[in-house]
């Protein structure tokens, strides 16, 4: 299994920025892919951006040309860089990790609250 600490959260303005971390640990080694996932109130939980080991990335089309994902594979950390963000940004945000059978193997942790406020 493959454990994950999120870090980062915080109320910002609307048009503000913050940076999301994610710091894996365990079996480390099995992870192909690291994504970030958010879950509004009262919402199902919805993926927001994936990257690949090779780097390839994937992003909803919600976030495009607002959010960047990007990965530390020495420090086994996932960042997410949220710009122009939007009161329907509010969620908590998830990191998860796959493997190269694209099986979920990261335990879910608490996540980290993102509030876009005036």
């Amino acid at each position: 299994q493959v454990q994950l600490v999120e870090s980062g959260g915080g109320l910002v303005q609307p048009g503000g920025s913050l940076r999301l971390s994610c710091a894996a640990s365990g079996s480390i080694f099995t992870i192909e892919t690291m994504g970030w996932y958010r879950q509004a109130p009262g919402k199902e939980r919805e993926l927001v951006a994936t990257m690949t080991s090779g780097g390839s990335t994937n992003y909803a089309d919600s976030v495009k040309g607002r959010f960047t994902i990007s990965r530390d594979n020495a420090k086994n950390t996932v960042y997410l860089q949220m710009n122009s963000l939007k009161p329907e940004d509010t969620a908590v945000y998830y990191c998860n990790a796959q493997n190269r059978f694209l099986t979920t193997i990261g335990v879910w942790g608490q996540g980290t609250q993102v509030t876009v406020s005036s």
